[in-house]
């Protein structure tokens, strides 16, 4: 029997809020736990389809901000006006992806993630791959004492990846948050005080 993606509670509630996807809640309560978004700042969000996080993140930075999505697949959604997207494969970002997308970021977000083969082995390397790239991106363009947000696979080099981001932020912590379905191997590593 099919299940339907829409029969979970978060799901259920991401529809009522004309979110297109159940992940804004993933980024919701990272957000009230470590206030990684704020009033008039410029966000970055890599991996932005289908566009639950750019919606919540351009109501929080508001009209003053700016957020700039970046993805692979075009965006079906009408964007907000403080909101600007950038189609772009972030694995082979280079000084040009830069000047087009900018810096002086005070966040940088990536919920990422890679088409998943079933092997956990291949996945979590995939996975490992989109974060790295998300954390050189955020080492050119985040501002001192600016935050990042990358989704990971939980795997054998996540303690590496941990490390690295330990040398580009004064504090790194993992966050696997409520509404991550509980099968998922998803967590969130959050960089918090660039360097």
């Amino acid at each position: 029997m099919k299940t339907d993606p829409w029969h979970d509670y978060y799901a259920r509630r991401a529809r009522e809020e004309r979110y297109p996807a159940r992940s804004v809640y993933k980024l919701k309560e990272i957000q009230k736990r470590f206030g990684v978004l704020k009033i008039g700042t410029r966000v970055l969000d890599l991996g932005c389809c289908p566009g639950s996080w750019l919606l919540f993140t351009s109501q929080v930075v508001r009209n003053r901000g700016l957020v700039v999505g970046v993805d692979t697949t075009p965006l079906t959604i009408q964007l907000p006006s403080n909101v600007r997207f950038v189609q772009h494969n972030v694995v082979a970002w280079n000084e040009s992806f830069i000047e087009n997308v900018g810096t002086n970021f005070q966040t940088v977000l990536s919920d990422m993630a890679p088409s998943t083969t079933g092997s956990k082995f291949v996945d979590a390397q995939k996975s490992i791959q989109l974060c790295e790239s998300a954390l050189a991106i955020s080492a050119r363009v985040l501002r001192p004492g600016g935050a990042l947000v990358c989704k990971i696979f939980h795997g054998s080099d996540l303690k590496g990846y941990s490390d690295m981001g330990r040398k580009c932020f004064g504090r790194v912590v993992h966050i696997k948050p409520k509404s991550s379905r509980k099968a998922s191997k998803e967590i969130y590593i959050v960089g918090l005080g660039k360097i």
